[in-house]
């Protein structure tokens, strides 16, 4: 939407309520059409599909309804015979569903057939669908995800997270992630740690929209003082809905023990220095080029301080490969819960 712009001068800051007002409810408008366009779909669609399944039409009585929309109805979009047989998958997909059916209604038609032609399985279409309207993602950024295969890579690739940060921060695993798609830098294979790190501020919103919704940024090569001497972390967000600061540490290569330590360090200092009395304790985020699992596994096993050790990848995974991970992963549940 086109912000709002008023001729400044000294008292425009009047109107800012006023102009909140206007965009508050231009927003809720084009909510409320969509909504609207939607169940329509999902009624056409459902019309349809009744029709087919009673055997009183067949699949040439659909093109003849686009015909005659196209004719009697020439200002009306959006109901061309593709569109029509999308409207009754649509339906057929999702009726039934209590859970999901809610989550269509509040994303436009294009998002919805994204997830729909792309997602395989109706777990894998949940998880888009809900991530999309959590994270109000874009036409563009939702079809970044699904290259990025999310859903594979949530499901066989946990966050690896120190028990102490599982304690204190129970939701956090829903919300950080392994592995972090950064290939928006177009970093070379082979780069430095500066190079990372003022990639990542030169395109900050890329990343932001990486880490989540809730991440607000607060500082780069953030100032920390103990004991006199000057020390500075690499990048401090904040996160509004587990209400804590959270420090992420840069490192080209791959994970060594040692960095741990360094973080731990760094998450001592924000919660004697910086945090706030009504915040949570700091979380701490090492993002590493690579990472040995078993490593990991020691290294988080005695660490007393909530922390994340995550990967960043410079090019987009091979998503058949994930799919197939995804798919031994079932095969192992089914069969454990078989024996079970």
């Amino acid at each position: 939407m086109t912000a709002i712009h008023v001729p400044g001068n000294t008292t425009d800051d009047r109107f800012n309520e006023v102009l909140a007002l206007i965009h508050g409810a231009r927003q809720q408008a084009i909510q409320t059409v969509n909504t609207q366009l939607i169940e329509l779909y999902w009624q056409v669609g459902g019309y349809i599909s009744r029709k087919l399944e009673l055997a009183e039409w067949g699949d040439a009585v659909i093109s003849q309804l686009a015909e005659h929309l196209a004719r009697t109805q020439p200002g009306l979009r959006g109901f061309t015979r593709p569109n029509l047989f999308r409207m009754r998958q649509f339906y057929e997909t999702y009726r039934g569903n209590a859970i999901v059916s809610p989550l269509v209604r509040q994303l436009p038609w294009t998002h919805n057939m994204i997830v729909l032609s792309q997602s395989k399985h109706p777990e894998e279409r949940e998880f888009y669908l809900r991530m999309a309207v959590q994270e109000k993602w874009s036409k563009r950024e939702l079809e970044r995800q699904l290259k990025a295969a999310l859903f594979e890579r949530s499901i066989t690739q946990p966050a690896k997270a120190s028990a102490a940060l599982k304690q204190t921060h129970p939701s956090a695993l829903e919300i950080f992630r392994d592995a972090y798609m950064i290939e928006f830098l177009d970093l070379p294979g082979t780069h430095a740690e500066t190079d990372l790190h003022q990639g990542l501020l030169a395109r900050l919103k890329e990343f932001l929209i990486e880490l989540g919704r809730d991440f607000c940024f607060v500082g780069s090569e953030y100032p920390l003082q103990v004991g006199g001497r000057d020390f500075a972390l690499d990048l401090l967000f904040f996160h509004r809905g587990l209400n804590c600061l959270v420090a992420i540490e840069l490192k080209v290569g791959r994970f060594e023990p040692e960095y741990l330590g360094k973080l731990n360090f760094y998450l001592e200092a924000l919660d004697r220095g910086e945090r706030k009395p009504h915040e949570n304790p700091a979380i701490g985020v090492l993002l590493c080029a690579s990472k040995e699992g078993e490593v990991v596994e020691y290294a988080l096993n005695r660490s007393l301080s909530p922390a994340l050790i995550a990967e960043y990848q410079v090019q987009l995974p091979d998503k058949q490969l994930l799919q197939a991970k995804l798919h031994e992963f079932y095969a192992l549940n089914a069969a454990q819960a078989k024996e079970g």
